[in-house]
């Protein structure tokens, strides 16, 4: 990667972007090298912060890709896009205004069959949908397209937590928290530890928004502990069930969830927090007055507490029947789980999800090109050993003769 360490390269990489700004660049065969040295150009003013030469250079070298069909060029310029997408989002802040020539340069790139460039478009029109909440239409565009797995596992762990996203929004939970943690999987070990947490911390919310909840080691990893220190106040809040805690950290962290894009999602979690603290009266009491447990739950009056009661009889979180007249509620007795359809539905979740670790795994195998070959003998060899086995059988036939 091309760096300035100096004033001088400071100035160079401004003059690159002026020389870019005012000479009409003229057509040669090496387009692919010409396009080399402008991500190099683009990569310094994008470390210096020059975002008037920034936005010019980019924008002229997108135009410039335009003008060939050639792929050689496919790669190149699929990063040209990525630094088109950046330098906008970076110093322009006008995503809206880039999204057409996305969509088309995507439509083209269908139709080439180009699959580097479908991959990292479709991810770079997904993250400028979601910068604007714009979640319907990523919606709508993500099932009308097919993402070509094929291509860089990282651009496919980019769409994962992408579509990741969208779902969780959708309030397609279970959907979301698989693609999540197979983005998770897939992600470097080693590396993009930002990445890894970003996608933890959604995780961790859409595991609540399931009924769940996540694994202590999950916030005990030295890379994650630090960031996910509020999501693990925010996880003992809902596992306990109690409505005032939960508001203390949710007032505590504002800044942090607003900032991490949580804070939609962490919204929800409130009545999942109201569900547990049922559940766990429920399992204590066998009849209980709407004004204890407007107090045990920390609700506003008794009145919503018995709105709260028959949402959660509805929804079937509880089972008891409502008392208007005594102002109570009366539990039933609780039923063995080992007598619903729960413990198979667990299983066959389990079963699922080994399949779909062997089948990516299966997937995710790589072999040597012609390594089949060395196993498969030549003619001659074929020739040698068919000549052998008809001496041997020659042999085998002389001495049962003599036997007799």
């Amino acid at each position: 990667m091309f760096v300035c360490r100096t004033e001088a390269d400071h100035h160079f990489a401004r003059d690159c972007a002026a020389t870019t700004a005012t000479v009409v660049l003229p057509v040669v065969d090496l387009i692919e090298v010409e396009i080399y040295l402008f991500l190099y150009v683009l990569a310094a003013l994008m470390k210096y912060k020059l975002s008037q030469e920034a936005l010019d250079t980019v924008d002229k070298v997108v135009a410039r890709c335009q003008q060939f069909n050639r792929r050689t060029l496919d790669l190149f310029q699929a990063k040209v896009f990525t630094y088109y997408s950046n330098i906008h989002e970076q110093f322009g802040h006008d995503l809206p205004s880039i999204r057409n020539t996305l969509l088309s340069t995507h439509r083209t790139s269908c139709l080439r069959y180009d699959e580097a460039g479908q991959a990292t478009l479709i991810n770079l029109l997904l993250r400028n949908y979601l910068k604007d909440n714009l979640y319907e239409q990523a919606y709508k565009f993500v099932s009308k397209t097919t993402f070509p797995e094929t291509v860089s596992n990282n651009q496919f762990v980019r769409y994962l937590y992408y579509v990741g996203k969208i779902q969780a929004v959708q309030l397609e939970y279970t959907e979301s928290y698989t693609k999540l943690m197979q983005s998770i999987r897939k992600a470097p070990a080693n590396t993009a530890f930002g990445f890894r947490r970003t996608v933890y911390k959604l995780a961790v919310i859409v595991q609540l928004l399931m009924g769940e909840v996540p694994e202590r080691n999950v916030f005990n990893q030295d890379d994650l502990r630090k960031a996910l220190a509020p999501y693990l106040q925010l996880t003992n809040a809902v596992r306990v069930g109690n409505l005032e805690d939960f508001n203390v950290v949710l007032s505590q962290h504002d800044a942090v969830f607003k900032a991490d894009n949580t804070y939609t999602l962490i919204l929800r979690l409130r009545h999942n927090v109201i569900k547990t603290g049922l559940r766990k009266i429920s399992t204590s009491y066998s009849r209980i007055l709407f004004t204890d447990i407007c107090e045990k739950l920390a609700l506003e009056n008794a009145q919503n507490a018995e709105f709260v009661c028959a949402k959660a009889i509805r929804d079937g979180v509880i089972d008891a029947v409502i008392d208007h007249e005594n102002g109570w509620l009366q539990l039933k007795e609780t039923v063995n789980v080992y007598t619903t359809n729960d413990p198979q539905t667990a299983f066959q979740r389990r079963i699922t999800f080994c399949l779909d670790v062997h089948n990516e795994a299966v997937k995710a195998m790589r072999y040597p090109p012609d390594a089949y070959k060395k196993d498969l003998e030549s003619a001659e060899e074929r020739l040698e050993r068919e000549k052998q086995e008809e001496e041997l059988a020659k042999e085998i036939e002389d001495e049962m003769d003599e036997g007799l």
